[in-house]
């Protein structure tokens, strides 16, 4: 009985030893858990020395490991996750040679998100006296659709760029066409002494610059190496480089601006994708090849316009079919339509004549922006179609600085600001008749030395404040600052929306007041000097409070994006007041005395006010001089425009702005 005992000892004995080997044996699961790590971290190489003896003798390890990296770096593969979710208890799977486990390969590519569940198949072989599972590979593992001897390829759709238009669908920045013209240099051989110096001339570059792009690495015998774009209305020059040997004229997909300088601040234009640009944009889907806007609207509103690019990941089969493994069709980026009207933008920027300065235009009951002018200006085609580096030197050495956005920048209002002034004064209890005894062209307190004030004319009696807006009396609004005192005018100034940010789709520099710490300066705020700071459109948009019951409007830009309240400011003044400066500055427009009396002529109800800013450093001497014009209808109000106009001190200051100003009130007011 005992030895009975002792035999089943030793025989449970030797089963739990065989037991315990066998849980040492190496397990598929944990060979796949470990091949799919390697492959989640892209170790390719690595990778190789799981795959089995029969998967090694049709691949070697280079082929395996570049046919990964080209497959997943041309498919811009990303966020790879290839998935084993090994059990909790092993399988037995006894004497089998091989087996199968499932696996989930998922990851981001160019043309979409890719996934697909596989069977990984998994032989046990012996190597080197040890025993271990190994992976029966084939190129189903990169993609199931993927045979051994076919290739992955990708072919891409460009995006789309959206278009910006006007209120009446006029074209502002639109896809059109260009002429490219090109070089084939083994047709050019021989000939360079007679064909470069005549294209170099037709295009306006130099011998050298064609070189240049001639001798660029990329370039081969046979190709067409593009020299310059064109403009697609020049026809007739590009018929006579076509005619020139070797020269070859394409049309190609470009980017035109019709309205070119006068709407080349506010709409901008776009240009290639820079390297800074794409480390700014990373993960945004840019690439070097792209294009992004470098300016105006066509960078602020860069994200809706430019789409998003297209691509499809696909494998062309023996029999010429293709098995599609992702498609990701193109997106095109957004038509915004504007609230400018491009023809009345036109019309101002023309009136200008290269003139310095900046206008704004507005629907005063709607806060519609309908022109936004700088002048003078450039061609944003030129920039698109490939500036010359002579021409970029020129446009930036230019004194009149073509390129300075200046219906986005501030200046003293000079005389606009009377209104303003007004409209305080009678928020503060001034009553309007009262009138002030001022004798002379000049005035100053009993107790200032180094500064005085000066008008431009003395009507020979006491004014009052419609005389002060008639005859634009800065003594009489330099008083009015002073009753009222810093704080109850900057007060009032601030009502009217000085020091916030203009809510606006383009950024516009805000209004300021400076720092008002005299009385000397406070009296000069008062009739526009001192520090006083405005854009053209914030000008035109303290104007609209008279037509709106005291009331500013929200300005805005996009149809289809008006603000969520109709008024940016309200309450700057009662509807009485309002009512009152408003009959004010129709006066200054009706009476023969008013300052913009020559805008009477044209018989249309208008009210308005002119100003001139006088830049100078120091009192008792003569500076440039800026000149403003102000008008809207007040018969059912459609149109409010400001309009300044720099060094006009031998122009006759604002009488040149108003004489400026009266063909497009005509135009757009008198039907």
């Amino acid at each position: 009985m005992k030895k009975l005992l002792l035999v089943s000892s030793l025989i449970l004995t030797g089963i739990l030893l065989l037991a315990g080997c066998s849980n040492n044996d190496p397990k598929p699961e944990d060979r796949l858990a470990a091949y799919t790590k390697l492959w989640n971290e892209k170790k390719f190489d690595q990778m190789y020395s799981y795959l089995s003896d029969d998967t090694k003798q049709k691949v070697s390890k280079k082929e395996f490991t570049e046919r990964y990296t080209k497959i997943y770096k041309g498919v811009e593969a990303e966020n790879l996750k290839v998935t084993y979710k090994k059990p909790k208890e092993p399988k037995d799977h006894g004497d089998k040679k091989n087996v199968s486990l499932p696996i989930s390969v998922k990851m981001d590519t160019i043309a979409g998100p890719v996934s697909f569940d596989k069977s990984a198949k998994l032989v046990q072989q012996e190597k080197d006296d040890k025993t271990n599972w190994y992976l029966d590979w084939n190129a189903s593992y990169i993609f199931p659709q993927l045979k051994d001897d076919e290739r992955v390829s990708v072919q891409t759709y460009p995006a789309v760029r959206g278009e910006i238009v006007d209120r009446n669908e006029r074209g502002l920045a639109m896809n059109g066409t260009a002429g490219e013209v090109g070089i084939v240099p083994e047709q050019l051989k021989g000939k360079e002494s007679t064909v470069l110096p005549q294209v170099a001339s037709l295009l306006n570059m130099t011998t050298e610059e064609i070189k240049k792009k001639l001798d660029q690495p990329w370039v081969q015998p046979n190709y067409i190496v593009p020299i310059k774009k064109l403009p697609a209305d020049q026809t007739a020059l590009m018929n006579k480089l076509s005619g020139i040997t070797s020269v070859s004229v394409q049309e190609i997909n470009e980017r035109v601006y019709p309205y070119k300088e006068a709407t080349a601040h506010l709409i901008g234009y776009i240009g290639p994708v820079s390297a800074e640009d794409l480390k700014k944009l990373k993960g945004k889907g840019y690439t070097a090849n792209d294009t992004i806007g470098k300016r105006g609207l066509e960078q602020i509103l860069e994200d809706r316009l430019k789409g998003s690019a297209g691509a499809k990941v696909y494998i062309k089969g023996d029999n010429g079919q293709e098995k599609v493994i992702a498609d990701h069709p193109a997106k095109e980026g957004e038509t915004i339509t504007l609230t400018i009207d491009a023809e009345l933008q036109k019309s101002i920027y023309k009136q200008y004549k290269g003139e310095t300065g900046s206008a704004a235009a507005i629907q005063p009951m709607t806060g519609e922006a309908l022109a936004l002018v700088s002048s003078p200006s450039f061609d944003p085609n030129k920039y698109v179609l490939g500036i010359s580096g002579a021409e970029q030197k020129a446009l930036e050495n230019n004194p009149g600085k073509p390129l300075l956005n200046r219906f986005s920048s501030t200046y003293a209002p000079g005389s606009t600001i009377k209104a303003l002034t007004a409209s305080i004064a009678l928020k503060n209890g001034v009553n309007p008749n009262k009138a002030l005894d001022i004798n002379g062209l000049h005035w100053q307190k009993s107790n200032w030395k180094d500064h005085s004030i000066t008008r431009v004319s003395d009507p020979g009696k006491p004014v009052n404040m419609t005389d002060a807006l008639i005859y634009s009396d800065n003594i009489y609004f330099a008083r009015q600052a002073l009753d009222l005192g810093t704080k109850k005018f900057t007060s009032g100034l601030e009502s009217f929306g000085f020091k916030d940010k203009l809510p606006f789709e383009y950024p516009i520099t805000g209004s300021s007041y400076g720092s008002i710490d005299s009385e000397g300066r406070l009296a000069d705020s008062g009739y526009g000097q001192g520090q006083v700071q405005m854009s053209s459109l914030h000008v035109a948009l303290a104007y609209t409070a008279f037509l709106n019951q005291g009331n500013i409007v929200s300005p805005y830009l996009i149809e289809g994006k008006q603000p969520a309240k109709k008024f940016w400011k309200q309450n700057a003044a009662s509807p009485q007041q309002a009512s009152q400066v408003l009959n004010m500055l129709k006066q200054v427009v009706g009476n023969p005395h008013g300052t913009a009396h020559a805008a009477s002529k044209l018989k249309i109800p208008l009210a308005g006010k002119t100003g001139t800013a006088e830049l100078k450093m120091s009192q008792g001497e003569s500076g440039a001089e800026n000149g403003w014009f102000v008008a809207m209808n007040t018969d059912h109000p459609k149109l409010l425009m400001a309009w300044m106009m720099e060094g006009l001190q031998n122009e006759g200051g604002s009488h040149h702005v108003v004489d400026k100003m009266e063909p497009v009130l005509k135009k757009y007011l008198k039907k």
